[in-house]
């Protein structure tokens, strides 16, 4: 179980009572006792108070003061990204708003008005439950009834394909299971020093029905995917050359369309040498589900119409919601093998739920089974080398239950993956220090001290610029990626628009042309939105260059392949001279400069800070203060969620 430290969300509200006070908290004219106190502070929004008030009316039951407020807070946990609220650490929750002085009712008080609730129970009045408290082994929970239901279905689904501990191919002609799946692991992942945690992700991808590669940028999570999929398809019959067999039914998927593609173009850059067939295409969730006609929610495939697949893998897990793994569960054949791939240290969904660091982190009985504990037995007795350390009882405990860690890092090394790490563990203190001692890829410098930023962006700005009027396409794409500016904020002193002026007031010092309103050589394009028509998607990035006859054309990259475009095709972009954090998931630049808000913004986050320093290949900089820092490494957010946690006792709903 977890704890919601932080909103992400800020969604409007259009109630006629509703209106924008000076503090920037909505306020509910006609609310009256404790919600209406929170809702003055800015803790509680327009849309939780009128939400909660509402629930009442509809079960026809009276208004009391502590249920109403905890239906609130359980509305806000789901804006804020968690899918439950805590009701015996509802102060330990960090707010926006300014809590000081206010009325917090005793806990206690709390749990037992709402589970005597009709709200939780039922009423004479009918049969509606919109509450749902859940006693667990940690503290009692409080849902809205459609998450705990959602929840319910992921770990009732997940259990019971835990429950298949051993799923080697059992037809007639694989009746040498462990010496097929040794012989597979042997070709497409051959034997080293020390220990191969990419063959101990494949031995238990290819003996489980579920099973989750987690890992961090560069630890080659989408390698490992490639090769797990050849070895299926050997014990399948292909690659034996069994003519009349064309082996699993695999489907590639992610949450979103720009992840999609890369993992597409990552498994088809290694298709032809491990024999993949190039008729592999990834879509999104979204898409591989089937929207149902004529419903906006709804999916064509489902619990009575499965998916005809027999493998599914999905890429970018952490950014899946709670909803949408649900769907997804739901419609996989239960003798389906499942493969989730991602980071759980990463910012998790915008939608609530943090589905995979709940199952990196969720307690199991589960067993390895004699056939998979044999397969990776070598590589779990292996010593430790210099870039692999040895298995410990932990980690074989998670291989039981289906998850598997890379840990080498293929892409950086060295201070960059020293001070990412101190930041997923949560060490301010060897954060600062790391980023103080003078390495040469790491800098930390205050807003006064911007010389060296500035020379970097108007470096890269001008060069740009220079490589696109020439029509010099590959390098132009090659410089694009050379720097990026990293924002928490969108607005704001220390957001994307303010930041993105002064990069461009730097250029245009620096004796570079930025015109408005006309594409020009150089100009950095970010997708805002997916656009199918020229298979680009929300978060891709390219860059004008001049064309054969002098013509703009906007090019992208997605692996080895180009994309090129005119630019008044692009239903949706923007000049990208900074960007969110958030936006820069799944990307990689040579040197990031981080632009750090102040230290009590709730975005400031550790995740924000890990995700924003593995974009990094070369050299991080971070912008802002010690005190920014440290409040970003010590601020985790925490979903509240009941995945985690062993359900003792539910109050119906």
């Amino acid at each position: 179980m977890t704890t919601s430290v932080t909103g992400t969300q800020d969604p409007g509200d259009g109630s006629e009572r509703s209106v924008r006070a000076a503090g920037d908290a909505q306020l509910v004219s006609g609310a009256r006792g404790l919600v209406a106190e929170f809702n003055r502070a800015g803790v509680l929004d327009a849309a939780d108070v009128h939400v909660a008030r509402r629930l009442s009316a509809l079960a026809g039951v009276p208004t009391v003061d502590e249920v109403e407020l905890a239906a609130a807070f359980a509305v806000r946990a789901v804006r804020a990204g968690s899918v439950c609220v805590e009701l015996d650490r509802l102060r330990d929750i960090v707010f926006d708003g300014d809590t000081e002085g206010l009325p917090w009712p005793d806990p206690e008080t709390v749990i037992a008005a709402v589970r005597a609730s009709p709200l939780v129970q039922g009423s004479a009045a009918g049969p509606l439950r919109p509450l749902c408290l859940v006693d667990t082994d940690e503290g009692p929970l409080l849902y809205l009834d459609r998450y705990h239901r959602q929840e319910n279905t992921v770990r009732r689904i997940l259990d019971e394909r835990g429950e298949s501990s051993d799923a080697t191919d059992e037809r007639s002609d694989a009746a040498d299971g462990p010496g097929r799946v040794r012989d597979a692991l042997d070709r497409y992942f051959p034997r080293g020093d020390g220990p191969d945690r990419q063959r101990i992700a494949a031995a238990v991808a290819a003996t489980t029905r579920t099973s989750v590669i987690a890992g961090g940028p560069g630890t080659g999570k989408t390698h490992t995917v490639a090769r797990v999929l050849a070895v299926l398809r050997h014990l399948h019959g292909s690659g034996r050359g069994d003519a009349a067999d064309d082996g699993p039914r695999i489907a590639l998927c992610a949450p979103t369309g720009r992840a999609a593609a890369q993992l597409q173009s990552a498994v088809s850059a290694q298709s032809a040498e491990i024999g993949l067939p190039d008729t592999l295409s990834a879509v999104t969730i979204h898409r591989l589900l089937g929207w149902a006609p004529g419903s906006s929610s709804r999916f064509r495939h489902h619990a009575t119409n499965r998916l005809p697949h027999d493998v599914v893998v999905v890429d970018e897990t952490s950014m899946v919601s709670l909803t949408l793994m649900c769907r997804l569960l739901e419609a996989i054949r239960p003798d389906a093998r499942l493969i989730l791939v991602g980071d759980p240290d990463q910012l998790a969904s915008v939608d609530a739920g943090a589905v995979l660091a709940d199952l990196v982190a969720r307690p199991s009985a589960a067993r390895l089974s004699a056939h998979t504990a044999e397969l990776i037995r070598p590589d779990v007795d292996a010593p430790a080398t210099d870039d692999e350390p040895a298995v410990d009882a932990a980690e074989t405990e998670g291989f039981a239950a289906g998850v598997v860690r890379l840990r080498r890092r293929r892409r950086f090394g060295g201070d960059i993956a020293a001070v990412a790490d101190a930041v997923r563990i949560g060490d301010a203190d060897a954060v600062v220090d790391l980023m103080r001692s003078g390495s040469s890829a790491l800098s930390l410098v205050g807003l006064d001290e911007l010389g060296e930023l500035r020379a970097d962006v108007t470096g890269w700005a001008v060069d740009l610029q220079r490589a696109a009027t020439a029509g010099d396409v590959t390098a132009a794409l090659d410089l694009l990626n050379r720097h990026r500016v990293l924002c928490a904020h969108r607005e704001g002193a220390a957001g994307v628009t303010r930041w993105s002026r002064q990069v461009q007031d730097w250029v245009r010092d620096a004796g570079a042309r930025i015109p408005v309103d006309v594409w020009y050589p150089g100009q950095p394009l970010l997708i805002t939105a997916n656009d199918p028509a020229v298979e680009l998607y929300n978060g891709d990035t390219g860059v004008v260059v001049a064309g054969p006859r002098g013509e703009p054309v906007a090019a992208f990259r997605r692996g080895v392949d180009r994309r090129q475009v005119h630019p008044g095709l692009l239903a949706d972009v923007q000049s990208v001279y900074a960007m969110t954090v958030h936006r820069s998931q799944g990307s990689q630049y040579r040197s990031v400069s981080i632009i750090l808000p102040p230290e009590g913004s709730s975005l400031l986050t550790r995740e924000l800070l890990y995700t924003a320093i593995t974009r990094a290949a070369a050299h991080v900089r971070i912008v802002g203060s010690v005190e920014a820092l440290r409040a970003g490494v010590d601020r985790k957010v925490l979903r509240a969620s009941g995945l985690r946690s062993v359900p003792r006792h539910t109050s119906a709903g």
